[in-house]
């Protein structure tokens, strides 16, 4: 399980960078300061679900992409 929580960190974190987006952008999109955002990046906070729904309709993934579950056989 530790696993997968690193794996959704990673992917949350590529997909801010690979569309060019400041941590403070996206929080803004969230509705959440840039600090709070800084954690999830970090894992010391969890994503909440609704968070997690706002980021998948943003950048057009699916929650399964998201969360590393794709790639598991």
């Amino acid at each position: 399980m530790g696993g997968s929580r690193i794996e959704y960190i990673k992917i949350m974190r590529d997909l801010r960078e690979d569309a060019d987006k400041t941590q403070q952008q996206i929080a803004d999109v969230l509705g959440t300061s840039q600090t709070m955002y800084a954690r999830y990046e970090r894992g010391a906070n969890e994503l909440p679900i609704h968070h997690l729904i706002r980021l998948c309709e943003y950048y057009h993934v699916s929650a399964d992409h998201f969360l590393g579950l794709d790639k598991r056989d």
